[in-house]
């Protein structure tokens, strides 16, 4: 993804398929907008929509036991989600809700197969989606069998880095840090390891954190940390 969170794939600008015109509403695409905490879709609606975020963040899960929620992703703009639709799943199994105000492209189950028969490389840049999703949901299956608490939050932090960081001087800044409860959700422990783990490596003067942002300031010192136990 680039720095302006536009997908690309081979010299194909993919937001010009999904949104052309600038999101003119002069065909079966349309814009709609979201309120922070208005669900897109829920568990059991039909899957016949694909989306593609313009603005704001996106929160992708699934409700367990006991009221426990499970964060699958959570994405930003120039990104892709209800793309199962395109398998013929005919309901939801997760939930879409909106993290702060945003605004997605909808394009139809059907409007979305006519573009991938137009535009052949969309078809590759779909899959490429799908597979990257399955490897990314397979190596949080398998740090949840084999890693602890600690080692997951610190897997997941420098994987974010690595997906949305930026470089500044010898730093690397993430915008929009999700809360401590966001991160517990996708690690599968609890909000006060998530808080414990991230003071530390605070203390040990690794990165620093606010509500709106993380900073890593020494990545090499943050992948050691991985090791230990």
């Amino acid at each position: 993804m680039s720095d302006q969170g536009l997908w690309y794939l081979e010299n194909i600008d993919v937001t010009g398929i999904f949104c052309p015109n600038k999101l003119s509403n002069t065909n079966d695409h349309s814009v709609e907008t979201f309120s922070k905490g208005a669900h897109i879709y829920l568990p059991d609606d039909a899957a016949n929509k694909i989306y593609f975020i313009t603005e704001g963040r996106i929160k992708i899960g699934s409700h367990g036991s006991v009221d426990k929620e499970i964060t699958k992703a959570i994405l930003s703009k120039g990104e892709v989600f209800g793309e199962l639709a395109l398998i013929d799943a005919e309901s939801r199994r997760d939930f879409a809700v909106a993290m702060e105000d945003s605004k997605v492209c909808v394009i139809t189950k059907e409007e979305m197969k006519n573009l991938m028969k137009d535009h052949s490389q969309l078809s590759l840049f779909l899959m490429k989606l799908m597979g990257k999703r399955a490897l990314g949901m397979e190596k949080r299956l398998e740090s949840l069998v084999f890693k602890d608490s600690r080692s997951r939050i610190i897997e997941f932090l420098t994987d974010l880095v690595k997906q949305k960081g930026q470089r500044v001087g010898y730093e690397m800044l993430v915008r929009k840090f999700i809360t401590h409860q966001e991160i517990a959700n996708i690690t599968a422990t609890s909000r006060q390891t998530v808080t414990t783990v991230l003071n530390e490596l605070r203390n040990k003067n690794i990165l620093t954190f606010d509500r709106k942002r993380l900073l890593i300031r020494n990545m090499d010192e943050l992948n050691k940390e991985l090791s230990i136990h």
